[in-house]
């Protein structure tokens, strides 16, 4: 039954026309038997006709239906999607607009669509948004999450008027013959859980500003006692014991503050051209002291080059790379080592950093954890009790914030491998902080 109602349907759609209009010969031939038999070679044909006709245009028409309801359902998906999505063949014009997207840009889809899209329309206000985001190096700010030229493409775009935080992913749509046919852009609104990640930032650094202050005072007044030619023996020992896990705790805070901060885009860096040759070398030196109390050999490869050249924060990323050392020196074994090594990337406009270590090395499965907030290792633990599971966090932020990246190769009991790059083309440096969503 279900069969034969198909059947009824697909005989009553328009693309059943031809197949009818077959039939109406067909019925003609038949007419013209009857009055002379001879004729029945003319039928026969007309018959086998109407009949490959009329298979055809079940199946096109069948296709087609089928198509059409793949169509429209793969549109209510496309138009109920949380993220904006814009297809634009091309020439730069609109083929897909959703309602996020509506929202987002705060436009009309049948204002938008077959519309083109030209950098030019950055300057009408109606579309400013629109089109800087289409073409991201016209926005007012811009943080590259990808490789510039790879794809997907994947950047941060920030307007203050509107207050809008998008995250954009972009790729390419091929057709069968992998020729493309236009782009399609994801668009992610991240205003709201930006705002919301400021807020608890905010409310994180206060709090930490209101415990540095009395654990300051107590570090001080520890101090004073440690320093008093007065206090006895055994006073002296207890202030001293204490002032280490004030200055522990007080430590903790100050992490906790400065990733606070690195969140909310308040860390604050301060850019200038530096030789990372000689910058590598003094932080090494400042490090030597800490690798002779762990027995641990410390080497520079820095090839046949006395001077690189690169723009960065020499406070900023001096904290990263003594992170990263320190890590490299405490979880090694005796007698080993730790080698940084600098090179320049073959055809790509980046320094390529790594710090290298003979020591406990880091388990597959906690690899792809090493840079996330509060996390350590297992087998970190429990050679270093110590620790927040900071360093490693900060580390990347700062990184990021030069426009390089950071990853990590290891095998168990036999080392680690940190890789971080910089930029050698200070405009590939983002123009400023940004709001750090893990």
């Amino acid at each position: 039954m279900n069969k034969l109602n198909e059947l009824k349907k697909y005989l009553r759609l328009p693309g059943m026309r031809i197949a009818w209009l077959a039939l109406i010969l067909l019925v003609v031939s038949a007419v013209l038997v009857l009055f002379n038999s001879s004729d029945w070679v003319v039928f026969s044909v007309t018959f086998v006709i109407w009949l490959v006709v009329f298979l055809s245009s079940y199946q096109t028409t069948k296709l087609n239906l089928e198509i059409s309801a793949s169509s429209r359902r793969m549109e209510n998906i496309i138009s109920n999607l949380r993220d904006g999505v814009i297809f634009y063949d091309e020439q730069f014009r609109i083929k897909i607009f959703n309602r996020s997207a509506e929202a987002i840009f705060n436009v009309k889809r049948d204002d938008v669509l077959n519309k083109i899209f030209g950098p030019e329309l950055a300057g009408e206000p109606q579309w400013r948004v629109l089109a800087q985001t289409i073409f991201p190096s016209l926005a007012p700010l811009v943080v590259w999450r990808s490789e510039v030229g790879a794809y997907p493409q994947v950047v941060d775009v920030s307007f203050t008027d509107p207050n809008l935080d998008l995250r954009v992913t972009t790729d390419r749509l091929f057709d069968a013959s992998g020729q493309i046919i236009g782009f399609m852009k994801i668009v992610h609104n991240r205003t709201a859980e930006i705002s919301l990640a400021k807020t608890e930032s905010e409310f994180a650094t206060v709090t930490a500003h209101q415990l540095r202050t009395p654990l300051t005072g107590i570090n001080w007044s520890l101090q004073s006692i440690v320093s008093d030619p007065e206090a006895g023996e055994s006073a002296k020992a207890l202030a001293s014991t204490a002032m280490q896990v004030s200055g522990k705790l007080l430590k903790t805070v100050d992490d906790l503050l400065n990733v606070s901060k690195m969140e909310s885009g308040a860390l604050g860096y301060s850019f200038e051209d530096v030789n990372m040759v000689a910058f590598i070398n003094t932080q090494l030196n400042t490090m030597l002291p800490v690798a002779k109390t762990y027995g641990v050999s410390l080497y520079f490869d820095h090839g046949a080059e006395q001077s690189v050249p690169a723009r960065i924060d020499p406070n900023r990323l001096g904290l990263a790379l003594t992170n990263l050392v320190d890590n490299a020196i405490k979880y090694n074994t005796p007698n080993g080592s730790v080698t940084v090594k600098i090179e320049r990337q073959k055809d790509k406009p980046y320094l390529l950093i790594s710090v290298s270590d003979t020591g406990i090395g880091v388990p597959p499965d906690s690899l792809n954890k090493l840079f996330t907030k509060f996390f350590r290792a297992p087998n970190a633990i429990s050679q270093q009790t110590e620790g927040t599971g900071l360093g490693l966090y900060m580390t990347k932020g700062i990184i990021e914030r030069h426009g390089g990246k950071i990853w990590a190769e290891s095998t168990l009991g036999r080392g680690t491998t940190f890789f971080f790059t910089l930029p050698t083309d200070p405009n590939l440096i983002p123009p400023k902080e940004t709001i750090n969503l893990v």
